[in-house]
């Protein structure tokens, strides 16, 4: 894929050498547009909806948790994490580390192996950008900050600040570039042709996998924190669900890599089904507990977002809105039902039910795409003529199976792999913050508050030893 070395020619060394001729400056500008798209899920939307969703006196906390992961793991991605997920083969699901700031990545590469074998046929899969590399290297980062920063939602109000800046860097390059290799960047899954359109399993199953694993082992918040956790401004977290919900525009809509036919379906079909799934969870909220919920709808949109990711550009309108149903309906049951029956789901302290709104709604995804994903449209984003959903017959059959095969592998490795880097970090820096942390919040944590709240002449705070002070009021 990438050149050992490359001599920047001198027509590089002027103006006009910024549009060469190889240049599709369309492509590339959506590229661009849809990479900053999907930064800005996470950098302010994800930021500012952990800060609306949580108590009070963790705002500062979550949102810190996200600013600090989306810019730690830029570092990562451009010196060995990138080639380890798009690289030359490694090993059949990791590629080779390396540097992604050479000169090689002002010329166009093929984003994807040449070929790859599919029920062993050899397969041609034609993905070759006419834009510069640093496009995609900017791009896929934003997915891979994105992905990490997921993570945080299932840990936040417990897990300790320094125990997560060790974390973040450890789970990009050994959880998140064996998943973004193994399905995308022609490890042994792409090879096997699973199809997985923008991450329904590379960062969303991979997220909630990984997330659960690790509210397991930094173990639950404070007593007083899990029976009573209201969100402190629930209209900053809209603003951030609604920031999320947009910049699923870019999410989907450039991962054919191309401003074409498919990222026009892909981005239609996206905002069909989040719709879709948003008023059916609203619904069930509404016929159970007989009042539609702000939450319950934030978390039906997520899940159709979710669910439809892996199939975006691979299934027609009608399956957009089954699987919006589907994506309303199952999580919807996992979150407000079996959460309360399953005494793993019980035990286990997921903040903000990643697993619920990211693994079920991204397995669901995946087995939906094994069902659905009409061959024409299969042929157009993978070039890979045999492909398609069960629905369609032929071999779908055979690919509903090969999908669920898939999400146990994304599953397994990241349960494994995230358990071996928390119980490696808790040898060295304690996974959780004091109880004397968890009782006093942000405070404690960074010394500073996300508000300050007057009154009555006096306003209470919390010291860092945990002694409650009374300070005058700047309020005459």
């Amino acid at each position: 894929m990438a050149a050992a070395a490359v001599v920047v020619p001198v027509a590089y060394r002027n103006a006009s050498a910024a549009v060469p001729d190889w240049l599709n400056k369309g492509d590339n500008a959506w590229q661009m547009v849809s990479a900053a798209l999907v930064g800005l899920q996470a950098m302010p939307g994800l930021v500012i909806l952990y800060a609306g969703l949580v108590k009070k006196k963790w705002a500062l906390n979550s949102a810190f948790m996200a600013l600090y992961a989306f810019a730690a793991v830029m570092p990562c991605w451009v010196l060995w994490a990138y080639k380890m997920s798009f690289g030359n083969r490694l090993i059949p699901f990791l590629g080779k580390p390396g540097l992604a700031v050479s000169q090689d990545y002002l010329i166009p590469q093929a984003f994807l192996p040449s070929t790859h074998y599919v029920d062993g046929a050899l397969e041609t899969a034609a993905i070759q950008p006419w834009y510069p590399m640093a496009t995609m290297v900017f791009f896929q980062f934003a997915f891979a900050a994105l992905t990490v920063i997921l993570v945080a939602g299932s840990v936040l109000a417990r897990m300790s600040i320094r125990a997560w800046m060790v974390f973040v860097p450890l789970w990009i390059t050994f959880s998140y570039s064996v998943g973004a290799f193994s399905v995308w960047g022609g490890g042994f899954l792409f090879q096997w042709g699973i199809m997985d359109y923008s991450g329904g399993y590379v960062v969303h199953l991979a997220s909630g996998a990984a997330g659960f694993t690790a509210a397991y082992w930094v173990g639950p918040r404070l007593k007083e924190d899990r029976e009573e956790f209201p969100p402190n401004n629930l209209l900053l977290a809209l603003a951030g669900a609604g920031i999320l919900w947009m910049g699923w525009t870019g999410f989907n809509g450039g991962d054919p890599f191309a401003a074409n036919v498919d990222s026009s379906l892909a981005v239609l079909n996206t905002h069909l089904c989040a719709a879709t799934s948003l008023l059916v969870w609203t619904s069930w909220d509404v016929l159970f507990f007989k009042k539609p919920s702000v939450i319950g709808a934030i978390n039906g949109m997520i899940t159709g977002l979710v669910c439809i990711t892996p199939a975006a550009g691979l299934v027609q309108g009608w399956a957009a809105i089954v699987m919006g149903i589907a994506s309303g309906t199952v999580p919807w049951y996992t979150m407000m039902v079996l959460s309360r029956k399953l005494p793993l789901l019980q035990k286990v302290d997921d903040t903000l039910g990643v697993f619920h709104t990211h693994a079920v709604a991204g397995i669901l995804g995946g087995a939906l795409t094994g069902l659905f994903a009409h061959p024409d449209l299969s042929s157009m984003f993978l070039a890979v003529p045999n492909s398609n959903g069960a629905f369609y017959g032929g071999n779908g059959g055979v690919q509903f199976l090969k999908q669920l095969a898939g999400a146990a592998f994304i599953i397994g490795w990241n349960v494994v792999v995230t358990s071996i880097i928390l119980v490696v970090i808790r040898v060295v820096i304690p996974l959780r913050m004091s109880e004397e942390e968890l009782k006093i919040g942000d405070d404690a944590a960074h010394g500073e508050e996300a508000y300050s709240l007057a009154g009555q002449g006096q306003r209470e705070k919390f010291s860092h030893n945990g002694r409650i002070q009374l300070v005058e009021s700047q309020i005459p």
